[in-house]
């Protein structure tokens, strides 16, 4: 790891992190020791260990946080094909397992339908798995795909129901970086931990 990466994160939260190679599936790594599970092939992490300190780095794709008052936290970068294939849910389920019984959303900054024009078979495959209400249309009104809604939908399947949304497009708003917008290689962070 290149050492201003390791400066950056230690700026953030001087503690171990778990960052993952994200490759759009629904992988769960389950931390149990600060760092444990750093660089795993995954899309999500959950931990219930002090200071462990979780990370997904995204561009478009959705950043999810799940809290539960148990101390058990979560971590998931839910793209297209990672809500098609259930990555939220599995990571309720890892949540569980560690100790959750009430879990709590935040979903960060992503990408919106205004600007997400989304191949009509792609489409099909996430409105199977999530319901025909992920189906929008761009600003241009082509066929899209409403992601804060995949989330949403997501979660209440797997019995979350509270979700606090940010309510913010990663194409539309220059603070953050979108693949869509600008073919930006940058991606923002999402990270949390508990003391």
């Amino acid at each position: 790891m290149a050492p201003d990466v390791e400066a950056r994160r230690r700026a953030v939260k001087d503690a171990p992190w778990t960052w993952l190679r994200q490759v759009h599936g629904d992988a769960v790594v389950t931390v149990t020791t600060p760092g444990g599970g750093a660089g795993s092939q995954a899309d999500a992490s959950v931990t219930r260990e002090a200071n462990a300190v979780l990370a997904v780095l995204t561009a478009d794709c959705a950043p999810v946080a799940l809290v539960s008052p148990e101390g058990v936290v979560g971590a998931v970068h839910a793209g297209w094909r990672g809500l098609a294939a259930g990555v939220l849910e599995r990571t309720v389920e890892a949540a569980r397992r560690a100790g959750a019984t009430e879990l709590r959303a935040v979903l960060g900054p992503c990408i919106h339908p205004e600007c997400y024009e989304f191949g009509a078979s792609d489409l099909d495959v996430v409105a199977a798995r999530l319901g025909n209400g992920v189906r929008a249309v761009t600003a241009a009104g082509e066929p899209a795909l409403d992601v804060p809604v995949a989330v949403a939908a997501a979660l209440k399947d797997a019995g979350v129901t509270e979700l606090v949304d940010v309510d913010v497009c990663t194409a539309c708003n220059d603070d953050y970086f979108s693949w869509r917008a600008g073919k930006d290689l940058a991606r923002q962070a999402m990270v949390l931990w508990r003391d």
